[in-house]
């Protein structure tokens, strides 16, 4: 074999080695970065289910308030009217 082949030989398979080990390492990044997405979509959904279990607290306890508000309206009406 000549010395050019032996070099072309070398390079073509340095190239490919360095191909292979870019694809390899390209490709845990991906995994790394859609690993990371998932978790971020969790945490992202958990913030969500605490907002809306908040704002449903807050809804039941402003209900509560206006039944309240209404009882004693009524309970003021029916003392105000005379029978």
């Amino acid at each position: 074999m000549s010395l050019a082949s032996k070099v072309t030989l070398g390079a073509a398979c340095c190239v490919t080695a360095a191909i292979v080990g870019y694809v390899h390492l390209k490709q845990s990044i991906d995994r790394e970065k859609l690993h990371e997405g998932v978790i971020r979509d969790v945490e992202r959904q958990q913030r969500r289910k605490a907002e809306n279990v908040y704002l449903l607290q807050q809804q039941s306890d402003l209900t509560k308030q206006l039944r309240q508000e209404q009882q004693q309206r009524e309970a003021a009406q029916q003392a105000a009217t005379p029978t």
